[in-house]
């Protein structure tokens, strides 16, 4: 009995005595019998909260014993939910996890993952192997309360095994609760306990200390496996001893087969893979799809139809509100317009008030990769109206990143010379959801304005950048210009197709072919339909677009577009128009690239005489012109010419524009090409490593230049081998460039 209880028992005894027998000689006295009713009272009450002090105050902050009785009766079901479909591309995590359960030792793993990638599903599988192999298995759902977390995991232990005796002890004070069932966890083997829904690891308790210390009811070191799942991605949550799985979107296969499975008359494997692409591989998109195509009565019964609909239907195919979801997160999670609100509302709770408007300022991007860069405080407190310091976007977006719905994807720059940028990634479907909710209730136009201008300072900016600084940050920022052009008003048209050319001219230099090429086609689209065709800017985009498809190696699309444009110019500009001298070398250069050379070397031949008439004999685009030409001549085996007339524009190019110049590096890499053409294979290999080591310090190990001068070099210095004693990688390949203008 405890002290408040035997205290209480006492006075019960006293007053019954009093009632039912004769009053001793002192119970006459009122004032003394009223005070020591009184002082056993306060005795009693202190007793009563010293003793609730013991409970709750136990070293290692646990909370008060649960009863005996909650403890044996938990009143729900512990058993895993069934899975009512093959779980498809998660066959490395389910082998992780059952060769820790299949094991000598026990431990904890953490699936974790942004809400709709199937975290339960797959704990569920595993449960199911695991109970198959004949192991204990328990499943515990976290219901944000700790002291019923409590409660279910001594009801687990107790099934496996714990004894009365000691929840006996843990009841009465003697033992702490949360070290009686860990005790006994850590001694019995063959059980694996799920805690599903682990999504606020802080209030996990008993006491405030972090899930990290396993000092809670979440600890490694059970002699079976404790597996949680949880949005939390954050190693530093869950500690050094924890396994954590952070679950990805599925694969295309797997995510067809997701479809499959769930409609296998509503197409073939190609059109549900198609289906799966459009959805991110998100397994709760994928099973919103499958089961609205499984019904006879939907509108859209194949994957190719359900796909062309979310163009137009996503509100009512994926982005529908469920009247339910604000009152019941179980449902919640289980609607793919809500799902994410529980993370962010979570976020919220904890301070990050940024992290929703920063992850609609995302959503209103491309879907493409973000420069960490662009994300600044000034840009969210333009678009919101919100304060914002460097502090609290990075707190936001640290903790987007930590529920798993902002992805940071590693940089593929291997440039050591050259910066890391990073990168900002939503989900396609955490993206699309998002910007679907944007109309209500901020006001979209004025986000997308302040996005707009600080896209164009964020341009400006590496524009100005000196070398090679700024071309990571501008290949990023590529994709997010064309829908930058396309919000412009006719008013401030100019302004946007300024910002787009000067981006796609630094891409130029950067020598990022494929991101210039998708500025370039909506250059020439944007200035046909604002301009009209014959618009000298009009014309100069579609040269430049040309110019990138050379580029690519799309050499004929090239020719025609650039004798279109010679036509155009001659007739807008007239003949003698520079930029339509710039036209007619474009045409002679794509003749060079299609094998025309005879043809090629006439028309230089023209165009640098009219160069050196209206320009001059030493302007950069009538040295061009000469470059140009002798690498026709040394495609036509006319070498002598062609070294003769190359040395000499090599020498004014270093005159002219300096020795570290591109075209001057281009003029010397085509000096080398017309020596080896004339069996100088010593000479040609130095210049090329001449032009190998500039280009590299110049432009990066990567740019298309400096691997090209690598190719021509390894060619030369395979031609200088013995024949006997060459190898596979030293065949000859004739490498030579020809500049446009």
């Amino acid at each position: 009995m405890s002290g408040s209880s035997a205290a209480i028992a006492f006075l019960v005894a006293i007053v019954t005595n009093y009632v039912t027998a004769q009053p001793p000689k002192w119970a006459e006295n009122t004032i003394l019998v009223w005070s020591v009713f009184a002082g056993l009272a306060v005795v009693s009450l202190g007793l009563f909260f010293w003793e609730r002090r013991l409970a709750i105050g136990a070293p290692d902050g646990s909370r008060p014993p649960v009863p005996l009785g909650r403890i044996a009766v938990g009143g729900h079901s512990m058993n895993p939910p069934t899975v009512p479909a093959p779980v498809r591309g998660r066959e490395a995590e389910l082998e992780r996890i059952g060769a820790l359960v299949r094991g000598p030792g026990g431990g904890m793993v953490v699936v974790c993952g942004a809400g709709g990638l199937g975290k339960t599903t797959l704990a569920a599988e595993a449960a199911a192997q695991a109970r198959d192999q004949g192991r204990g298995v328990v499943w515990v759902r976290w219901r944000d309360d700790p002291e019923r977390l409590g409660q279910d995991l001594a009801q687990a232990a107790h099934i496996l095994g714990l004894p009365e005796s000691r929840l006996e002890e843990a009841r009465t004070g003697r033992v702490s609760l949360v070290d009686a069932v860990w005790e006994h966890l850590a001694a019995v083997t063959g059980w694996l306990i799920v805690v599903d829904n682990v999504d606020m690891p802080t209030r996990v308790g008993p006491g405030s200390g972090p899930a990290a210390a396993y000092r809670g009811w979440l600890r490694p070191h059970g002699g079976g496996v404790l597996l949680v799942t949880s949005r939390d991605t954050s190693w530093q949550t869950w500690g050094p001893d924890a396994d954590l799985l952070h679950l990805q979107p599925l694969a295309e296969e797997a995510g067809g087969a997701v479809l499959l499975d769930a409609a296998p008359h509503a197409g073939t494997a190609a059109e549900a893979e198609a289906l799966a692409a459009r959805l991110g591989g998100l397994p709760l998109g994928l099973n919103a799809a499958g089961t609205y195509l499984s019904v006879p009565t939907s509108r859209h019964r194949t994957f190719a139809a359900y796909q062309h609909a979310l163009e137009t239907e996503f509100a009512d195919l994926l982005g529908a509100e469920h009247p339910a979801a604000a009152t019941d997160p179980a449902i919640a999670r289980r609607v793919v317009r809500h799902t994410w609100d529980l993370s962010l509302d979570q976020l919220d709770r904890d301070g990050y008030t940024l992290a929703r408007p920063v992850l609609k300022l995302l959503a209103l991007l491309d879907p493409a990769p973000v420069p960490r860069t662009l994300m600044t405080p000034e840009l969210v407190t333009d678009a919101t109206g919100l304060p914002a310091t460097a502090a609290t976007v990075d707190a936001a977006l640290a903790g987007l990143h930590q529920y798993g719905l902002l992805h940071t994807p590693e940089t593929d720059e291997p440039d050591p010379d050259s910066p890391a940028v990073g990168r900002l990634q939503l989900h396609p479907l955490v993206r699309e959801v998002t910007a679907h909710t944007l109309n209500r209730p901020e006001p979209t136009g004025t986000w997308l304005t302040a996005l707009d201008e600080h896209l164009t300072r964020a341009v400006n900016m590496v524009a100005g950048m000196p070398g090679r600084t700024g071309w990571p940050t501008a290949r990023l920022l590529a994709h997010h210009l064309p829908a930058h052009l396309d919000r412009n008003t006719p008013d401030n048209f100019s302004s946007a197709r300024d910002t787009l050319a000067d981006l796609a001219e630094t891409l130029t230099n950067a020598g990022a072919v494929s991101e210039e090429l998708l500025l370039r086609r909506r250059l020439l689209d944007a200035e046909t339909d604002q301009l009209g065709p014959d618009h000298p800017d009009t014309l100069g985009s579609r040269n430049n677009l040309a110019n990138a498809l050379h580029g690519l190696g799309e050499h004929q699309q090239a020719a025609d577009l650039h004798r279109q444009t010679l036509t155009d110019r001659e007739r807008v500009l007239g003949p003698d128009h520079p930029e339509t001298l710039g036209s007619r070398h474009n045409v002679a250069n794509s003749l060079n690239h299609l094998g025309e050379h005879r043809q090629a070397a006439d028309l230089l031949r023209h165009v640098i005489a009219d160069r050196e008439r209206v320009l001059g004999p030493d302007h950069p685009s009538t040295l061009t012109s000469r470059n140009n030409l002798a690498v026709a001549l040394s495609a036509l085996g006319e070498h002598l010419q062609a070294v003769s007339l190359q040395r000499e524009t090599l020498a004014n190019h270093e005159r002219v524009l300096g020795p570290d110049h591109p075209s001057t590096l281009s003029s010397r890499n085509n000096l080398a090409v017309a020596l080896q053409g004339l069996g100088e294979h010593q000479q040609a290999a130095d210049l090329y490593g001449e032009v190998s080591l500039a280009a590299e310090r110049l432009l990066g190990p990567d740019h298309p230049n400096t691997l090209t001068s690598r190719n021509n070099l390894a060619t030369a210095e395979a031609r200088l081998a013995p024949v006997g004693r060459r190898r596979w990688w030293q065949l000859p390949r004739l490498g030579r460039g020809a500049a446009s203008a």
